[in-house]
């Protein structure tokens, strides 16, 4: 099963597919449709009959019940197609570490990337393992092309096994979930499912429950705009004013200066010039009150230093991106404590963890498909130094197998 799923992954992660947040068409970049086309078409090909790539990217498939019970849930497996903009993923080079010895791991296409153990020590677990990585100048794509390949590998092996017991299964791949647009446009109502698990997760015997609450914040600023040379006293540099703003968010509350459950305000863009200039804001925190605390002092913030420029303006514009799925997947304990037990069955010790982070289950969840994260495998996402075991891909294929196989049985 490793060579299976390690050999679709390698087909995929050289396709391009990388999103675009400035790009307003669903799918953000038409590329992303390459890998869909190919998806659809394998899925065709392993016996998935209904396996389709729509106008807007997704593709679903069915893998058809094999149970005679009626009241077996219909469960959704979901991985999203697009790469992270954070990094090149044009050219993937794929290089594999066959029986991975321990040690750092140096890059063969640029050689300043080192995958140290020092700051990867998950690698110390990985001793024996057959290790993917890029050759260091693009990332890998291992976020979500191994979500994708594990599933592909367990569809292929539901279908070759019928004799497996199980309730309808439904097949989704997304497109554009990085930049925080993934289930725009999903089609539940055809997706037809109970509930549904991303793939999407890191180390291997995770399950994911909980998530960041997400809001993104545009502040414009329009100043003064003066001829420098007649500007004393009069001239309000917007450029300025930004910078001033940035200058007071507390360094405490940064993605560089917290962990665990604390949340943080994350300037993420800025452009401007003398008359107006505008600044990109993400908000990130595991509950409601502290989202808005944050977003409170933020906007405090901006009004102070705004105060020191009375000719200027500007507004506080606030957009919701996603909410932390915990609210909704405890009202159904049943769906993570299956995934605890499929994940033991498949070999593992369970570990349930809290995401900084968002997947297309946190909108999911909301939207009526209640959709925790099952691992992936991969680590060191959005960057050069990505990596994932071909064995904990295999993993997550066993898990994949098993909760279907449970879900049946305790029907």
């Amino acid at each position: 099963m490793a060579d299976s799923v390690t050999d679709r992954f390698l087909r995929y992660v050289v396709i391009d597919t990388q999103s675009d947040a400035k790009s307003p068409t669903q799918p953000s970049t038409e590329k992303q449709k390459n890998l869909g086309r190919l998806l659809a078409e394998e899925l065709l090909a392993i016996g998935v009959t209904d396996a389709h790539l729509d106008e807007h990217g997704y593709v679903y498939g069915t893998i058809p019940a094999t149970t005679s019970k009626n009241n077996v849930p219909v469960i959704c497996f979901t991985a999203h197609m697009d790469t992270a903009p954070d990094f090149s993923g044009t050219g993937v080079k794929p290089q594999v570490v066959k029986n991975y010895q321990g040690g750092d791991i140096q890059l063969v296409g640029d050689r300043s990337q080192v995958i140290r153990v020092s700051e990867h020590p998950v690698l110390k677990d990985l001793v024996g393992h057959d290790i993917v990585t890029s050759d260091g100048t693009t990332l890998l794509g291992a976020d979500d092309k191994a979500g994708i390949a594990e599933i592909m590998s367990a569809a292929e092996f539901l279908i070759n096994n019928p004799d497996i017991k199980h309730g309808a299964i439904r097949i989704l791949f997304t497109t554009d979930e990085e930049i925080g647009r993934g289930v725009d446009k999903v089609d539940l109502k055809k997706l037809g499912a109970d509930f549904g698990y991303t793939m999407d997760g890191e180390t291997a015997g995770t399950i994911e429950d909980e998530t960041f609450s997400a809001d993104a914040v545009e502040i414009a600023i329009k100043g003064v705009a003066m001829h420098p040379g007649f500007a004393y006293g009069k001239m309000e540099n917007a450029i300025r004013i930004a910078g001033a703003i940035i200058d007071r968010l507390p360094k405490d509350q940064a993605p560089e200066t917290t962990r665990g459950r604390d949340g943080f305000i994350h300037p993420t863009g800025i452009s401007g010039v003398m008359e107006k200039s505008n600044l990109s804001f993400i908000v990130r925190d595991f509950t409601e009150e502290g989202l808005k605390t944050k977003e409170a002092l933020l906007e405090k913030i901006t009004r102070e230093v705004m105060a020191g420029y009375p000719g200027s303006s500007y507004t506080f514009t606030v957009k919701e991106q996603y909410r932390n799925m915990k609210v909704v997947l405890d009202r159904h304990p049943e769906i993570v404590e299956y995934a605890v037990e499929a994940i033991r069955r498949a070999g593992m010790e369970p570990v349930r963890g809290s995401i900084r982070g968002g997947t297309d289950g946190s909108r999911l969840s909301f939207m009526g498909l209640p959709c925790p994260n099952i691992f992936a495998g991969g680590h060191a996402f959005h960057s050069p130094l990505e990596f994932v075991s071909s064995q904990d891909m295999e993993k997550a294929v066993k898990t994949i197998v098993e909760l279907a196989r449970l879900w049946e049985e305790r029907a």
